[in-house]
Order: C-alpha cells, then sequence, then structure tokens
C-alpha cells in the first residue's frame, strides 16, 4: 500500500516541533531527528497497514482511524482503499479532545 502524508499533518508536525525549538530551547538537529523518525515510522506503514491501534478519540468519525505511538507523538492515520492516509503527528503533551477537533 502506498503512504501519502497530508499537507496537513506535516504543517501540524511543523508547528509542533517549532515550539520544541522555540519554547522549550530544544536543539534544531534533536527537532530534525524527531521528524525523521516520525516520517520513517508513518512510510513503515507500507508494509502493515493494520499494525496501528484504533484511535479511540476518533471512533465518532467512522472512517477507521489508527495510530503508532512514537516517542511523544500519535501517528495518526486512515486506509482507504489501497492506500494509507496520514492525516496528524499529534503531540501527546496536549488535551487529547483537541485530536477530535482537528480531525473532524
Amino acid at each position: 500500500m502506498e503512504v501519502v502524508i497530508t499537507d496537513q499533518s506535516l504543517t501540524r508536525l511543523e508547528k509542533s516541533l517549532h515550539f520544541y525549538i522555540t519554547e522549550l530551547e530544544m536543539p534544531v538537529e534533536k527537532a530534525i531527528e524527531i521528524k525523521d523518525t516520525l516520517l520513517r515510522r508513518a512510510r513503515s506503514l507500507s508494509g502493515q497497514p493494520y499494525k496501528g491501534q484504533f484511535e479511540p478519540y476518533l471512533t465518532k468519525l467512522n472512517q477507521g482511524h489508527r495510530r503508532l505511538i512514537e516517542g511523544n507523538f500519535k501517528i495518526v492515520y486512515r486506509i482507504e482503499n489501497d492506500m494509507i492516509y496520514v492525516v496528524d503527528f499529534f503531540d501527546s503533551h496536549q488535551e487529547p479532545n483537541k485530536l477530535l477537533k482537528r480531525n473532524k
């Protein structure tokens, strides 16, 4: 299966990492390492698309959203036909209900 990382998910990841760099004073190199790890993990779904658990905060949407946990992030995705759409990189330091608001 092909993995599509949506623009929306990349924007959210960039915002989270920008916060880490500017507010938490994380070195840029570490933020780049986190980003690379998350993208590599997301792309690994092509070989095992069902390895993630169902995301309980998004069950109301009835779209079968799943998640992989990597560090402090949830990689949120859904499977449609033969495509895997990564729809969010959710920083788990945030209020969990925010996940539903972002993915309606």
